[in-house]
């Protein structure tokens, strides 16, 4: 027989209440998605005049019709694939091994390896000696620049690394070692196929620092062709800041340029949904992935 516990009135007052902070949190996370989607498809002028505030205004497409016109926009569009696919490969490919490697009991030397990598956590070179080391090696305005100087984070082969220690059973790798098997063959065979969560949260992490990454593109690439997508928006929101600071100009061009001004208001906010697009679409196939993998290597350090 079901017995359902009755509620007192203190259960009730905190049920509303975290009901109320649930409320909140999501407005607050939902109403600037919500603003960007309703500003990239209104007019110009309700945009700017600040009568859309929440639902679009006066529908207009003219925005995204620029966006799929603008070869730029394609182009780091095209850039910024090639080096989020390239790059989490990297990324997975020096990650997974390494955490791996540490998380053996048998390697010689993991804690003195392991606390060279936390070092780093706290101590580099800093910025000038990176980009020297970056253009003595010769990557600069190439591709490398953007996928080798972060190849690995320490703290994610750390959450890897616990992963392997508290999922992958010792016995199992004990009569994999009994039936012959190497350590390349018990790895490439066993161990990554039993790895899927988290190899997935790693390519989740990776993928997106490296498709909402701009600052070595900032540091490291002086040719537009190789711009990413992060750098296009980028210079169309600091051009549309420059316009709007300008007073100074009169007449026919004064115009024109307030058209424009009007124009690319709307263009910024469609470019960033359009920027954002893939990694939503992509989220919810790792979602469960994502959730299992954290909390795996959240439990212990």
């Amino acid at each position: 027989m079901n017995t359902k516990i009755r509620e007192t009135k203190v259960d009730k007052v905190f049920k509303a209440f975290v009901y109320f902070c649930l409320t909140v949190a999501l407005a607050v996370v939902l109403y600037p998605l919500i603003y960007i989607i309703s500003a990239s498809i209104s007019s110009p002028t309700s945009v700017n005049s600040g009568q859309m505030w929440l639902f679009p205004i006066d529908i207009t497409f003219a925005g995204y019709e620029m966006i799929f016109q603008n070869s730029e926009i394609w182009r780091g569009y095209l850039n910024t694939i090639l080096y989020t696919t390239l790059g989490t490969f990297i990324n997975l490919a020096v990650t997974i091994p390494a955490a791996y490697a540490l998380s053996r009991r048998d390697f010689f030397g993991r804690g003195f390896f392991t606390g060279m990598f936390v070092l780093t956590m706290f101590f580099s070179g800093g910025l000038i000696p990176t980009y020297l080391v970056v253009r003595d090696l010769g990557m600069i305005d190439t591709i490398w620049a953007m996928v080798l100087p972060n190849a690995a984070a320490v703290w994610n082969i750390i959450i890897a690394r616990v992963f392997f220690q508290m999922t992958i059973p010792k016995g199992l790798e004990e009569a994999a070692k009994i039936d012959g098997a190497s350590n390349f063959k018990l790895f490439f065979k066993i161990i990554l196929p039993l790895s899927a969560p988290i190899i997935a949260v790693m390519a989740l992490f990776y993928g997106v620092g490296h498709w909402n990454g701009y600052f070595n593109a900032l540091i490291y690439l002086s040719d537009r062709n190789l711009y990413p997508l992060q750098m296009v928006l980028r210079e169309i929101l600091v051009l549309n800041e420059m316009s709007s600071n300008n007073t100074e100009i009169t007449g026919e061009m004064a115009q024109a340029l307030h058209s424009r001004q009007q124009l690319s208001a709307i263009v910024k906010y469609g470019v960033m949904i359009v920027s954002t697009l893939p990694i939503i679409i992509v989220y919810p196939f790792l979602q469960r992935y994502f959730v299992k993998g954290v909390m795996i290597g959240s439990l212990k350090g």
